[in-house]
């Protein structure tokens, strides 16, 4: 189908379109392979013209809707710095309007896993200022053998999910499947609570102390004749304990949230909460993704774990509970008391996940959204991006409209946390899409 190169001086002389079905031949994709960037002397098209081509394309395709993803293709030694250069040029061109995500090549040597690339330059690549809706560690070398097999195999799976996740769809209306969020702190059984939700293991989980997952992950789950979406994201640590570990988790919240937001909004937000005390630390988390983040926009529910060993019903202890709750100012739209151990309760486990699911049910239906005034927007989610942008611009002098206030007021953080989640925040919202 398309030519390739293995020298420097590439082969692409201009673009070239080409259809493909994946995923089964469900997905019926237009790739459009550019010329390629930083040839240096050797090089087929000088920069200067492959820069001109490439800008003329993205501003054309995107002024005509015709842009759903734009795919950053770069090898896995080139230095980190130098993609910033083309990256900003790919961000000028479609100003926040399509995701890009980065496709890292010629890794099938490259250990232990292709993935490791992305875990140990991941906050190289944010402190550039790049974000990215997605990415994927891959192989396009033909080599035989078959760990090379396995590894070419494995990245056209892993390329083709990229696309799927991440790219703008032509219908963000009825069809689309409801976005769920799942957060809380680490050790409260988010994963467990895919699991749960899933009817099987797809979400990997930790039992010790150690960070499992360092990025959001979304899991298509299908129950009931329905199709969801579930994101589990980072654990939240309490700011104290970990001031960057909690900066790092809030910001990959902030990206997944902009990410789904181009898909058309959360219909739920899961607050998971291990039984105990209503904690400090719960009620800030609470707040910051509920009136911070999403504004109170967004039905939101809390799922209680760890009460396989509760007393009667599991549902007692937020009887007992949920005037502590309320007391604290602490309001959820629905709530559910559950297990996400099978262990020595299978019959609990497997009531969980009827209850669990319910929920959700519940709350993602048609006519579940919460009622919106006339002139607001209609999209689910209101537009993070552009208040955040507001709330840390130059012009906003007044200290009402300081971010970081609210921020220690609200969310319960220090002043010093507080500044610096404001300066990433700010950061981004200077140097994002508008």
């Amino acid at each position: 189908m398309a030519v390739t190169s293995c020298d420097a001086g590439g082969c692409t002389t201009t673009t070239s379109v080409h259809e493909v079905l994946i995923l089964n031949e469900t997905l019926k994709v237009k790739l459009s392979d550019t010329v390629g960037l930083n040839e240096g002397p050797r090089g087929i098209v000088p920069d200067k013209e492959a820069r001109r081509i490439l800008k003329r394309l993205l501003r054309t395709l995107t002024e005509q809707g015709n842009l759903h993803l734009v795919m950053y293709c770069v090898r896995g030694e080139r230095e980190i710095r130098t993609l910033r250069q083309n990256y900003q040029l790919i961000r000028s061109q479609v100003k926040g309007k399509v995701p890009i995500v980065l496709v890292v090549t010629c890794l099938e040597s490259y250990q232990p896993e292709m993935e490791d690339w992305w875990r140990i330059n991941e906050r190289i690549i944010s402190n550039l200022g790049m974000t990215f809706a997605g990415h994927a560690c891959i192989t396009t070398a033909t080599m035989t053998g078959p760990v090379f097999v396995e590894r070419r195999t494995h990245s056209y799976d892993t390329v083709c999910k990229l696309i799927e996740q991440c790219h703008l769809s032509n219908n963000t209306g009825g069809n689309k499947h409801p976005n769920v969020v799942v957060f809380g702190q680490r050790g409260a059984g988010k994963s467990s609570l895919v699991n749960l939700i899933a009817g099987k293991n797809v979400a990997n989980t930790s039992i010790d102390l150690k960070r499992c997952m360092l990025k959001w992950e979304e899991y298509p789950v299908k129950f009931d004749g329905g199709s969801y979406n579930i994101f589990d994201t980072v654990g939240l640590e309490e700011p104290q304990l970990g001031i960057p570990q909690y900066l790092d988790a809030v910001e990959n919240a902030y990206s997944l949230i902009q990410n789904l937001e181009r898909q058309g909004g959360i219909d739920l937000l899961m607050l998971c909460m291990r039984a105990g005390q209503l904690t400090a630390t719960l009620q800030n988390n609470y707040r910051l993704f509920n009136e911070f983040l999403c504004e109170k926009k967004v039905p939101f529910v809390m799922v209680i774990t760890y009460l396989e060993n509760e007393v009667g019903e599991m549902d007692n202890w937020w009887k007992r509970n949920e005037k502590t709750f309320r007391h604290q100012e602490f309001h959820v739209d629905g709530h559910a008391c559950i297990t996400a151990i099978r262990g020595n309760c299978p019959e609990r486990y497997e009531q969980s996940r009827t209850t669990i699911r319910k929920l959700v049910k519940e709350f993602t239906a048609d006519g579940q959204k919460r009622a919106r005034k006339e002139g607001e927007e209609t999209n689910q989610f209101m537009s993070l991006m552009r208040k955040l942008r507001g709330l840390v611009s130059a012009k906003s002098r007044s200290k009402k409209d300081n971010i970081v206030p609210r921020l220690t007021k609200r969310c319960g953080l220090t002043p010093n946390v507080a500044k610096q989640l404001a300066d990433r925040i700010k950061k981004d919202a200077v140097e994002g899409p508008s």
